[in-house]
Formats: structure tokens, sequence, C-alpha cells
């Protein structure tokens, strides 16, 4: 077990919810490991500046937040020389990358995966110069992010996603981009949406995928030609690539490990749910490079 481990979460959750979540994790812990730090990050950036000072002195780095929380503890980790063990627990909205790990949704079981230790070297991506877990799109993705209701989120939760969506189908445009792979492809041609995933969830949706798990060395690059609600809806809901129609001009698929995109104007980007940086923009998987704790059902993603 762990001697050391760092428990970070996110300092602007409601707080009646997160101590509740903190008092479970604990408990959990209690009497398995030998010492036990919480930090309550402060303000957007510190739970990355964290992870960078902090991390190489535990063992374990637990983080308690959704899938922005763990987007920043990333980037506090992934250039470390040394990386400590990483466990998520599904403290936001989504907690998309906790799903692909195959790590429960209820706290107490989260809490008790740790015990159980199941670790896997994963994937990660590193889009122009940020480390990304889960995913980076561009296009229809980005504009959903933006459109949220911070009232719906609020309120609604996960559904204020799919509200916006569909709010921003209806209103999406497309856009001509160039996408160039390290094997040697390009692609010229126009989309509503490029999605390139490492990980399988999406918005709580399972993305269709060819991974049987993220340490196979390549990233699942989606594009989406046309919008509109009946196009939008069978991209989620398929979730065997091998089922296709790679007929439909409506969609392409490709894997990749590395891969430039270019657009004609500069495309503002939607990083683990994050929008920040742009186009044009540079991708690279590097395998295996940070551990993780996986659920028991993480193979079966």
């Amino acid at each position: 077990m762990y001697n050391k481990v760092l428990l970070i979460y996110n300092g602007n959750a409601g707080q009646s919810e997160v101590e509740r979540h903190i008092q479970t994790v604990a408990g959990a812990l209690a009497g398995k490991v030998e010492e036990l730090t919480l930090k309550r990050t402060k303000q957007k950036g510190h739970a990355e500046e964290i992870c960078r000072e902090r991390g190489e002195e535990v063992d374990l780095v637990c983080i308690l937040g959704g899938d922005g929380t763990v987007h920043e503890c990333i980037n506090g980790l992934a250039s470390l020389a040394n990386p400590p063990v990483i466990a998520i627990l599904p403290g936001g909205t989504c907690n998309d990358f906790s799903r692909s790990l195959g790590i429960s949704q209820n706290m107490k079981q989260a809490a008790n995966t740790i015990l159980i230790d199941k670790k896997e070297k994963v994937d990660i991506m590193k889009v122009n110069d940020r480390w990304v877990t889960n995913f980076v799109g561009l296009g229809l993705i980005t504009d959903a992010s933006q459109n949220i209701d911070p009232n719906l989120k609020g309120t609604f939760g996960r559904l204020s996603y799919f509200i916006s969506a569909i709010k921003t189908v209806r209103e999406s445009k497309p856009f001509s981009f160039t996408m160039e792979t390290s094997d040697g492809g390009e692609i010229q041609d126009h989309a509503v949406m490029i999605l390139v995933a490492n990980g399988n969830y999406l918005g709580t949706n399972q993305l269709p995928s060819l991974h049987e798990n993220m340490n196979d060395g390549n990233v699942n690059v989606f594009v989406l030609r046309e919008a509109g609600m009946a196009v939008l809806k069978e991209f989620i809901q398929n979730k065997d690539l091998n089922e296709w129609d790679m007929n439909n001009e409506a969609f392409d698929f490709m894997e990749a490990n590395e891969l430039t995109i270019t657009t004609d104007h500069p495309m503002e980007l939607d990083m683990d749910g994050e929008v920040y940086n742009e186009t044009p923009v540079r991708i690279r998987l590097y395998k295996e490079h940070l551990t993780f704790i996986t659920g028991e059902e993480y193979n079966e993603n």
C-alpha cells in the first residue's frame, strides 16, 4: 500500500458535498496509509501548481474533482521525472476520464478501488504544450462547451451539456482544415467538428472506439462533416466502429499517434472540457506515460 498520499480537491465545488466525499475517502484510507495530506484548490491553476511542487514527494495523488480539475493536475504531474500513481475520484458533473478508467461513479466504491490497487500505465496526449487525458476537439464541441449556461449546469448537471449541444448543432457552420499524420497521410476537407479521443467517454456518453484500453499507442480521430441531430445521434449511439458504415460521408474515422491540424482561421480548442489554446495544433501521444488506479472493468471499456 502507499506511505504518503496527497488528496487534492476542488475548492470551488459545493462544500457540503465535498466534505461528505472527503469523509468517505479518508474513512476508506484510514489505517491503510501512513500519511494523508489534504490540499484544497484556491483558484484556477492552483491544482497544477500543487501537483508540480508536491507530486514527487508522495506515492499516490488522489484527485477529487471533475474533468477540469483532473486536467489541471495532469498538467502538473506529466512532466515530472518521477510522477506518483494517480487515483481519480468522481467529484464533477461528467467525470469522463474516470469512466474510461473503469472507476465507479459511487464515491465509496471509487475510494475502495484505491485499496484494491489495480494499476495500469496509460497513454497521455500532448496538445501543443499542454497535456490532455481524455480528448481535444474543435468546432461543434468547442461551441457546445462555451454555450453551457452555468445556471443550467448547477441545476441539471450533465443534462446541461446535452441542452447546449442541441442548441449548438442548429447553428454549426463547416470550416476548412488540413490534417497531417505521422505516417505521411494528409486530408484536406471541411467539417463541423473534429474530435481526437484518448478516452472512451464524452459527456457521460460512451464513444465509438476500437480501444480495448488506453495504452494501445493510438488515439481515435473523428471528423464530423455534417451538422444535424440525426447525424449527432448516430455518432453518439454507435459504439462499435466495426459496425460503422464507412461509406457514410457524414463521418470519417482514423487512428493515429501523432497529427497536426491547421484551419483556415484560428479556432479555439476544447481540451478535456477546458476551452483555451487554438489551432494550428500538434497532437502527440505519449505511450504509457502515467500510472493510474483503474477499476475492475477497465479492460472492458
